[in-house]
């Protein structure tokens, strides 16, 4: 498939929060956070992309880069073949129309004093998209879209519900026509029944619109449903991606198989894997030397604490940056035998 969306050493760094009065008095800036370190990553055009990580691992900052609501420190982003990072004025306008955000929070995303229709009616206006004399059936055709009943559309963003709030949102993504969306953990302040609904919609919307999605979530029961493709980040860096069925079945790298070993089992005498993690991440501040990981790495090597980790192992549809697989060394498998198959998530997916 053709890649949509063309991503090279992407870098995102901000300015942290200062060290103390010290630092204040001696008008030491605040030191850099580094947190998207050097990201490869294509997504191909209909693809649903997941991407997973621990929190403040960089996967919030990588999908604002990639709407350029954060802006980028270094690297290469490319949207259908043009140089994204470079674009400005209509250019810009002309791609924010096709990409576009849902949020976390879907209550905190909407303005509390704006109706449904007047949040939904103000995104046709700015940006010229229908007649005046239509926005008010093109607002209810998008309320219908997403499952809203058209008599919540006089209606506050704050009398509805956060399920409700999340549709709108995502009906707010529609109206600008966008075939780019990037979800940030668009379901995790919702019940299990809503998060169930809300992903049946986004699976629907896919295939109806052919939709490129980069889902970025923490629960790799919600990635495995949903997702074609997995993308794993660790402080700032990918560590592995490939296929979702390929990578739960078999995780390469040390920090996936943590991951998939940290996944709740139903069984009454089920125990955390072999691979459970141990400690903290460290401060994306003060990246540790080396591997980044090597800190919490079971399967550690004196050439992780030094070394960067190689260019990615490739094979079977999947990329593993780890000095496990680096050449000529053949590559490495899991020591305490194969992973067994996570079960699937607990949430039921409902119909939507």
């Amino acid at each position: 498939m053709t890649a949509l969306l063309e991503v090279r050493d992407l870098k995102v760094r901000y300015r942290g929060r200062g060290g103390g009065l010290g630092d204040w008095l001696r008008r030491r800036p605040p030191p850099w956070v580094h947190a998207v370190n050097g990201v490869d990553l294509d997504i191909a055009a209909g693809e649903i992309v997941g991407l997973v990580g621990e929190s403040g691992c960089g996967k919030s900052s990588l999908g604002r880069a990639l709407l350029r609501l954060t802006p980028a420190s270094g690297g290469s982003v490319r949207f259908d073949g043009r140089d994204l990072l470079a674009l400005e004025g209509e250019a810009l306008m002309q791609f924010r129309r096709r990409a576009q955000m849902v949020f976390q929070d879907p209550l905190a995303s909407l303005n509390p004093r704006r109706t449904v229709f007047e949040t939904l009616a103000e995104v046709l206006r700015v940006h010229r998209l229908c007649p005046e004399a239509e926005i008010r059936a093109r607002v209810l055709e998008l309320m219908d879209r997403v499952g809203l009943p058209a008599s919540l559309a006089d209606r506050s963003s704050r009398s509805l519900s956060g399920g409700q709030c999340q549709r709108v949102g995502i009906a707010r993504a529609l109206a600008m026509g966008a075939d780019f969306i990037v979800a940030d953990e668009p379901v995790s302040a919702l019940d299990v029944s809503i998060q169930a609904q809300i992903l049946n919609l986004l699976v629907r919307l896919q295939r109806e619109r052919n939709l490129t999605i980069l889902f970025i979530s923490h629960d790799l029961g919600v990635i495995r449903y949903l997702c074609r493709r997995v993308v794993v980040m660790y402080l700032g860096r990918v560590v592995e991606e490939g296929p979702v069925e390929a990578v739960f079945a078999r995780p390469r790298h040390p920090y996936t198989q943590s991951l998939i070993d940290a996944i709740p089992r139903m069984a009454p005498d089920a125990r955390l894997g072999a691979s459970a993690l141990t400690g903290e991440p460290p401060s994306p501040q003060a990246r540790p030397a080396g591997c980044a990981f090597h800190p919490r790495c079971p399967r550690v090597m004196p050439q992780c604490r030094t070394g960067e980790p190689p260019p990615p192992w490739m094979a079977d549809g999947r990329r593993v940056w780890c000095h496990l697989y680096a050449e000529p060394a053949a590559p490495a498998d899991r020591r305490a035998g194969e992973p067994s198959a996570p079960q699937q998530s607990s949430i039921e997916m409902a119909s939507d």
